[in-house]
């Protein structure tokens, strides 16, 4: 592309090819909140950018652009997805609309000087378990090598219901929960206090976009990319002593829905084009309806960091890569709505913990320690962990980059651990 309105180091993670899509406010506006993209060092603010649209489809739906939070927007489908994007770039060429420093002072705001808020009200949150390495590692931990994946878990994509309330921006401080625990001492006698066993688990979610379907109507996998509205970073915070006493019979609850920190920006499936890889070669062959033979998998590099109370540099404890994953998106929405479940905008899929081969990009505290037998070294700094620290920060960072030099970015995922009440 030619020359744009202001400098963009090729190094940002918000580069010309990216466009992403979120929710910010600043003190200097009369509404609290505002939706927004971003590039290089700035917000761009849709409400004032809006104006400058041209495009037909664009202008008959202007009014979202002065939402408060994403889902009109990303209700609107996938046409007017493309047409925003293409629009919000052509606008920041040299010479357009907005290249006067008038209309620069109302659509642009320095990034540092906004706060970034949730993307959209997120109405129902499922969390998968998509990564065969990541299933396999726990699976071996818990009931032996031989046992180690159940029968279901190579016929569909495994996942369960979370809770939608306690998903948070990053940022936003996640306190230690109390709960039920049980030691190996005791093992059917609980008692009540702190988790001793706090985890991160590195995870990447979709959020749902277009028309919702119908309760009763499922999606087929060739339409559900129309529903796909984009990806976020996720740390699916975990209390796992907590969670391995009460998950029998019913799965994961209160050891999980203390908090789900995820990164502000919407990466759009537009922008991750460039980044396809192929699928997982997945053996047995699934059952027709989870069948698709297009890539959608994509080369997203990503990396956990942990920065200790009075530290100021996160140690790297994990680096993984989104292309790891043995189920698909398209077949995430197939499966999720082959009963008939109806999704919706704002809507937010998570992949689950997100592991490869190499110990280096497990990606949880559990497998990192290999269930705490063995100390996880924080990358440069000079100390280890078994599982988090109260005081600790942990980050998750994720990019992609190709051959030819294009480079997005998702920015970060951060939370920080606080001690139990």
């Amino acid at each position: 592309m030619s020359k744009l309105i202001i400098h963009v180091d090729q190094n940002s993670d918000f580069t010309i090819h990216n466009i992403p899509f979120g929710v910010f406010s600043s003190g200097n506006l009369k509404r609290s909140k505002r939706i927004c993209s971003a590039i290089g060092d700035y917000v761009l603010d849709l409400s004032e950018l809006s104006k400058y649209f041209q495009h037909p489809r664009l202008l008959e739906c202007k009014n979202v652009f002065e939402a408060e939070n994403l889902n009109a927007f990303m209700e609107c489908g996938r046409d007017v997805w493309i047409e925003t994007r293409k629009e919000i770039q052509r606008l920041l060429q040299k010479n357009s609309a907005i290249d006067t420093e008038t209309a620069k002072e109302q659509v642009l705001v320095e990034i540092e000087k906004v706060e970034m808020h949730l993307p959209a009200a997120i109405g129902d949150y499922t969390d998968f378990y998509s990564s065969k390495q990541h299933a396999t590692n726990v699976g071996t931990l818990f009931r032996g090598k031989d046992n180690a994946l159940l029968p279901n878990w190579v016929q569909l994509p495994v996942g369960y219901h979370g809770r939608a309330s306690s998903v948070v921006v990053s940022g936003t401080p996640i306190r230690r929960p109390k709960g039920q625990t049980v030691s190996n001492d005791a093992p059917t006698t609980p008692t009540f206090g702190p988790s001793k066993l706090m985890d991160f688990e590195l995870e990447v979610a979709c959020f749902i976009g277009g028309k919702s379907n119908k309760l009763g109507d499922p999606i087929p996998i060739h339409e559900a990319q129309n529903h796909v509205f984009g990806l976020v970073l996720m740390n699916d915070w975990s209390a796992r002593d907590i969670q391995k006493w009460e998950y029998v019979p019913l799965g994961p609850f209160l050891g999980k829905s203390m908090g789900t920190t995820i990164s502000p920006w919407v990466i759009t499936i537009e922008a991750l084009e460039a980044f396809k890889v192929p699928n997982v070669v997945q053996e047995p062959k699934p059952l027709p309806y989870l069948q698709h033979e297009d890539f959608f998998n994509f080369d997203i590099n990503l990396t956990v960091g942990i920065k200790p109370e009075g530290m100021t540099e996160h140690g790297t404890v994990c680096k993984s890569n989104f292309r790891y994953l043995y189920w698909t998106l398209k077949q995430q929405i197939a499966h999720h709505t082959s009963n008939g479940c109806n999704l919706r905008a704002g809507d937010l899929l998570a992949s689950g913990t997100i592991s490869g081969d190499s110990e280096e990009s497990y990606g949880s505290m559990l497998e990192l320690s290999w269930r705490g037998t063995k100390d996880v070294k924080l990358g440069q700094l000079d100390c280890n962990r078994k599982f988090l620290q109260d005081g600790d920060e942990v980050m998750i960072t994720g990019y992609c980059e190709n051959a030819e030099g294009r480079r997005i970015g998702f920015g970060t995922c951060k939370g920080l651990l606080l001690p139990s009440q």
